[in-house]
């Protein structure tokens, strides 16, 4: 399960630490916001962040898996520093947290929605929990194993919300239920409305939407017509060769080759889904008594294909799943811009340690948007990179993207100014032998640097 990010900002008095509203959704393709450019979905709150801050056009997720990107924005480090048995396993003791070190620096955090790590938010930093969703409570519970529409129901099964003593509410449901949005944003609406009035806030919010089993929210049902719905522009009916999941859980959600009726209908259901989450997000946003004194930071954990390329799950390296929507506002920050640097999710760790005047931890790795909010820079990363498994790695600059597949043998190289869709691999011609060849040079030293052995 992969969840998705969203990130808004905004700073307060230098005599005051600032409160924080930290919103990640899950598997929220960049591509999904109105106000950025997609005349299709209605997301009016998500809207009036973007009109209020700054949006990141090109924030890398790193890994595009829900557990291993959610490790990453924990710790500010990226997966083979955040995870030790690399991709799995337990987040490394060692590392700093970003609930820990604002913790420990005099503020009240909680964990609201969707936890997909191991161990508890509370054995991570934070003071206390509220509307938290997780795996486990929903045992001898039988769940239908396909929806209304004969789709299998292959997501977040067993899952359940849990109260503040880890007992299962199972009066809401077990499984990803189509109110799961409102139950988070109840949660995280109760946290803000209880937080103590005598120290700065942390809320983290995680919503579970809009992961598959996709289903109509409550209310929403038909909220979007199938058959007016618009096929990516990079859909194609399949895959064509084997990148590293081709047989993965999220690619048998549909049949292969992709049939563009049923994609449309999947497309229709994912931006109802996003717009019941924005709606959820609206009623947040309402509960902040000062929400210009509030740090507020929306993005994803990363993307989807959802035919995208001829796939359906977010574990590939193309633009639609391995990056992210990010939005950061707030007062003596810029309304109303578009930043096109490069930036990761493992950067929110640092930049929220620079806004709220804490020192940034010896262990973390990314490096604070700060400059980049402030104009004081137009970029502080000179390229980054991406993985997944031991089946792709990848590397990007301001403009050209390589991709290799260790396991099928293959490569790629795009052009992203001239091909931003992915859609012409350039890898076989001669003419750009140079560019590939330093970029797999930059990728591999990279790897030397950081991959375990």
């Amino acid at each position: 399960m992969r969840p998705i990010l969203l990130l808004l900002l905004c700073t307060v008095s230098v005599h005051a630490a600032p409160n924080i509203l930290f919103i990640v959704s899950d598997d929220q393709r960049p591509d999904t916001i109105h106000a950025l450019g997609n005349e299709v979905i209605e997301t009016p709150n998500l809207d009036r962040l973007v009109l209020r801050g700054t949006s990141f056009t090109r924030a890398y997720a790193g890994y595009p898996i829900c557990h291993v990107s959610r490790a990453q924005i924990l710790t500010g480090t990226h997966a083979f520093k955040a995870l030790p048995k690399y991709p799995g396993g337990a987040i490394d003791p060692k590392l700093a947290t970003l609930a820990g070190t604002l913790q420990k620096s005099g503020y009240h955090t909680c964990y609201t929605g969707k936890w997909h790590n191991d161990g508890h938010p509370m054995q991570r930093g934070y003071t206390t929990t509220r509307g938290l969703y997780s795996s486990g409570g929903g045992k001898g519970i039988t769940q239908p194993e396909i929806d209304d529409r004969g789709r299998p129901l292959t997501g977040y099964r067993g899952w359940t919300f849990k109260d503040d003593q880890n007992k299962a509410e199972l009066d809401k449901g077990v499984g990803l239920q189509p109110n799961n949005s409102r139950h988070i944003a109840d949660g995280a609406i109760h946290a803000i409305q209880t937080a103590p009035k005598d120290k700065p806030w942390l809320v983290h919010v995680n919503f579970a939407f809009p992961h598959d089993p996709r289903q109509w929210p409550a209310g929403m049902k038909n909220r979007y017509d199938p058959a007016k719905m618009p096929l990516p522009a990079n859909f194609v009916a399949k895959h064509p060769f084997d990148h590293g999941n081709i047989d993965g859980r999220d690619e048998q959600l549909l049949p292969t080759p992709r049939i563009e009726s049923e994609v449309r209908e999947e497309l229709a259901l994912y931006y109802a889904m996003i717009t019941d989450l924005d709606a959820q997000l609206g009623r947040i946003l309402d509960t902040l008594h000062s929400p210009d004194e509030t740090i507020i930071i929306f993005t994803a954990d990363q993307g989807l294909a959802l035919g995208s390329h001829g796939l359906l799950g977010k574990q590939n390296q193309y633009e639609h799943s391995i990056r992210s929507p990010l939005i950061i506002c707030g007062p003596g920050l810029p309304k109303n811009e578009l930043s096109t640097a490069l930036v990761t999710l493992h950067d929110l760790f640092p930049t929220f340690c620079e806004l709220s005047g804490i020192e940034i931890p010896s262990t973390v790795t990314g490096k604070s948007l700060v400059p980049l909010l402030r104009h004081q820079t137009d970029r502080i990363h000179d390229f980054v990179t991406g993985m997944f498994t031991d089946t792709q790695r990848m590397i990007c600059d301001d403009r050209w993207k390589y991709i290799s597949y260790p396991k099928a043998g293959r490569e790629q190289l795009f052009d992203l100014q001239t091909d931003p869709q992915e859609l012409h691999d350039l890898s076989d011609l001669a003419a750009h032998q140079a560019k590939q060849e330093e970029l797999r040079v930059k990728l591999e030293a990279w790897r030397q640097a950081n991959e375990p052995r």
